[in-house]
């Protein structure tokens, strides 16, 4: 299963037993997964859901709180949702509905938002609010760069009410519009954790949390690697280029080299990939990295001045091409 669908199926078991908190619930899911229709003249309340089990349970609560038998119906996805789907609708008692949950205002206008006496509710109204959207139209990506916790909204007043709920729970969403369709996304780690949690989705909250560690864990480590090898291929660059001035050095002073200056030189070329310390080691008697690096600019010095006198190319001519910085 997905992650969103993980956290769907354990939102679905979340059961407030508050009654403001189930009609927070039951209005948001309605709001978010269809809201109004007209059917023949008449008001329906439709809730188009993913799953049989999510629409028989709206049509229990809507049975529960409002009196209303409504019905399930079978069918195919609608505006760009694939696959089966599953309406619960409300013809007969459509507006009454409509009114009572505050999807109609007094003079049957559409309300855009949400009802205002959710919006500024109890901390468990919030939470069911988020938990109905959630579960009408929420999606939840794998922790990474890019994670994100986004509610799709049917529009940009529904958008801002939710963003103002979040934010009464301490999360940080934001809303905005991605290819002409609100959305309320909620970004990073933390705040992820902290909605999945308000919602009651308390095992998703967890298992993201170790999932987004050992993605943290594995990225660290990939950046040391990385960090190593840049650091590796800069070494062998350096020690190229260093080989290849002082080749060319000896070369241009031939029989001119003094032998503390030769004897560097040729430790140089004969340990290419050793570090100066090395070097100094390697030399007998044995000297300090900063003698090994003062002898071999010495020569390099000598060198070019000797060049540069008799009109040649100096040390830096013998670097490989992409090696001179």
């Amino acid at each position: 299963m997905s992650l969103t669908a993980d956290v769907k199926a354990e939102l679905a078991a979340v059961r407030d037993p508050r009654p403001t908190a189930r009609v927070a619930e039951l209005t948001a899911l309605l709001r978010f997964s269809g809201g109004l229709h007209s059917i023949a003249g008449r008001v329906a309340v439709e809730a188009e859901l993913e799953s049989d089990l999510l629409a028989r349970r709206v049509a229990r609560d809507l049975m529960e709180l409002y009196g209303v038998r409504p019905e399930l119906v079978h069918v195919q996805g609608s505006g760009g949702r694939g696959g089966s789907h599953y309406a619960v609708r409300v013809i007969d008692g459509g507006e009454t509905l409509a009114r009572q949950t505050g999807l109609l205002d007094q003079r049957r206008r559409p309300v855009r938002g949400l009802p205002n006496k959710l919006t500024t509710g109890s901390r468990a109204d919030l939470a069911a609010i988020w938990r109905g959207a959630f579960l009408a139209s929420g999606a939840l990506s794998e922790p990474g760069r890019s994670a994100a916790l986004e509610i799709s909204c049917p529009s940009g007043e529904t958008a801002m009410a939710l963003v103002g709920a979040a934010h009464r729970l301490g999360i940080p969403a934001k809303a905005r519009d991605v290819r002409g369709v609100p959305r309320v996304v909620v970004r990073e780690g933390e705040p992820i954790r902290t909605a999945l949690a308000e919602m009651g989705a308390q095992k998703a909250a967890a298992a993201w949390d170790q999932l987004r560690q050992r993605r943290e864990v594995r990225a660290g480590v990939n950046r040391l690697v990385n960090f190593d090898d840049a650091n590796l291929r800069r070494s062998a660059q350096a020690a190229v280029a260093a080989c290849a001035r002082v080749e060319r050095a000896l070369e241009i002073l031939g029989d001119d080299v003094p032998d503390h200056l030769r004897e560097a030189g040729d430790l140089r070329l004969a340990h290419r990939d050793a570090s100066l310390d090395e070097l100094g080691h390697h030399a007998d008697p044995p000297l300090t990295k900063d003698a090994v690096a003062g002898r071999i600019r010495r020569l390099l010095a000598m060198a070019d001045k000797k060049a540069e006198h008799d009109g040649i190319p100096d040390t830096e001519s013998a670097v490989p091409a992409g090696l001179e910085d």
